[in-house]
């Protein structure tokens, strides 16, 4: 419990704004989480213009996406630990504002090698920013109200990157893709005065920083890091002419998974506490969140490309046709989050799989000659469907965990997911420079044959789905934890 006596601590804020003080935190971690996935999402739509203004191919032009997914994969293990050391508030504005440099360093380099690492500044930022959310949720608000807060919270979190497409591609047309780098600056501005002012200094549960604490494990996160860099740079080398150095990386990247897996079991203060994966929930929940993750942010480099490539959309167009599904999702989040309170989760997130997948396999059917209206609903189908994915997927993943774990689990789940979408990326991007140059005549057919590697990738993700155990919250059940 952290002590009314503090200024900035949680009792203390609590008692300053009063019962409407955990939905002002919440809306402050919003902000930077939407500055955080629009970087993530945005610069798809400026693949195409990057790639001619750099003499891009698709092998080097995916890791503007695969950079940034492996960066934000790998720093959102140090989040618990961050947040023991520093707190909320100086955790949170810290990300915020390298996030706020990346962004701007990336607009104005003139080297592609600049911007790439400036992508991957940005995604640093961005993965310790991603788990504190529904940490905040899970110690702040009492279990018949996490859903409709995970729920109003996803709401505001896919808003933006709905619009963030079209808004992108408006901006590519008009000023070139450098202008799309600063989109994120307003939101962060305004996410660091929030923070300052809503977000407390202690750490989760209420209690100190603990600045003496454990040294943050550099061992596990340097074989993090190479298990997960081999594993992108193989997935990139997988080709006829590369295809030994390829499988030499992977191998490489198995060898540093077995490392920190030993290393983790005998570590004192470890980045994954592997206790979690006790729990079925949370094994088959980060299951789903590996193979969701796989199949969504592979998904969300291909439409794009796939628009402006295969369709010959221009920009803007290609982010017009996916601005009504974006609204949509914004739409059905907060219910389904509403549905979280009263319904087993695991059914929600099932369901929401099913339609998913569905929406990749009808890409089959697009072609030069289809409407755009029909393009527009399929897109709005994927969306319901993830729209009954995110609220649950934490809530089902997590149910009975002790308060002392939470942390962990939403950093190890948000890992999971984001190692997934990284894997994706990069093995979209292979799948679909090989099926090209199969097809180099047909590359419609090229892109279909990607779309049903999607799909059917989805489609697994329903078993585990079905696995993770019918948890739900009523409301009333229990308190908010400290």
């Amino acid at each position: 419990m952290s002590s009314p006596d503090l200024p900035h601590s949680r009792a203390a804020l609590e008692a300053r704004f009063g019962p409407s003080y955990r939905w002002r935190v919440l809306a402050s971690v919003m902000i930077g989480t939407v500055a955080a996935i629009m970087a993530s999402t945005i610069v798809n739509v400026a693949v195409p213009d990057m790639s001619r203004t750099f003499a891009l191919g698709q092998e080097r032009a995916q890791w503007l996406a695969a950079g940034f997914m492996g960066a934000m994969t790998l720093s959102m293990l140090t989040t618990p630990w961050l947040l023991d050391r520093y707190g909320y508030r100086h955790t949170y504005i810290g990300a915020v504002a390298l996030l706020m440099a990346g962004g701007i360093a990336g607009g104005c380099s003139p080297w592609f090698d600049l911007v790439l690492a400036m992508r991957v500044v940005e995604g640093l930022a961005a993965g310790v920013l991603q788990p504190i959310p529904a940490i905040i949720i899970l110690h702040a608000f009492a279990a018949g109200e996490r859903g409709k807060a995970m729920g109003l919270f996803g709401f505001g979190v896919v808003l933006a990157p709905a619009i963030g497409p079209s808004v992108g591609g408006v901006l590519v047309e008009w000023w070139g893709w450098r202008s799309i780098f600063f989109v994120v600056t307003p939101f962060c501005l305004i996410a660091m005065a929030m923070a300052n002012r809503y977000l407390p200094i202690g750490a989760p549960g209420g209690g100190p920083v603990h600045r003496a604490g454990g040294r943050l494990d550099i061992v596990g996160l340097g074989l993090i890091a190479v298990a997960v860099l081999a594993l992108l740079n193989g997935m990139v080398h997988l080709t006829a002419e590369t295809m030994s150095f390829g499988l030499a990386l992977i191998a490489c990247s198995l060898i540093a998974t077995v490392g920190f897996v030993m290393h983790q079991r005998r570590g004192t203060h470890p980045l994954m506490a592997l206790g979690l994966f006790g729990h079925r929930s949370f094994a088959m929940g980060g299951l789903v969140a590996f193979i969701y993750g796989m199949a969504l942010f592979g998904s969300t480099y291909l439409v794009p490309v796939f628009m402006q490539e295969a369709l010959h959309l221009p920009p803007s167009q290609a982010g017009a046709v996916l601005l009504p599904a974006g609204i949509v999702l914004a739409l059905v989040i907060p219910l389904a989050g509403r549905l979280a309170d009263r319904v087993a989760v695991n059914r929600l997130v099932a369901i929401g799989l099913l339609l998913l997948s569905f929406s990749f396999f009808v890409m089959l059917g697009v072609s030069l000659g289809t409407a755009l209206g029909l393009i527009t609903l399929w897109a709005v189908v994927g969306r319901v469907g993830l729209g009954f994915v995110l609220p649950s997927l934490n809530l089902g993943s997590m149910h009975g965990l002790p308060n002392t774990m939470i942390a962990q689990g939403s950093s190890t789940i948000n890992f999971l997911r984001q190692l997934g979408g990284a894997l994706g990326i990069g093995l979209v991007g292979n799948v679909l420079e090989w099926r090209l140059r199969t097809h180099p005549a047909q590359a419609i057919v090229a892109y279909h044959e990607t779309f049903v590697l999607i799909g059917a990738i989805t489609a697994c993700a329903v078993v585990a789905a079905v696995l993770m155990g019918p948890s739900r919250a009523r409301a009333g059940t229990s308190r908010p934890a400290e």
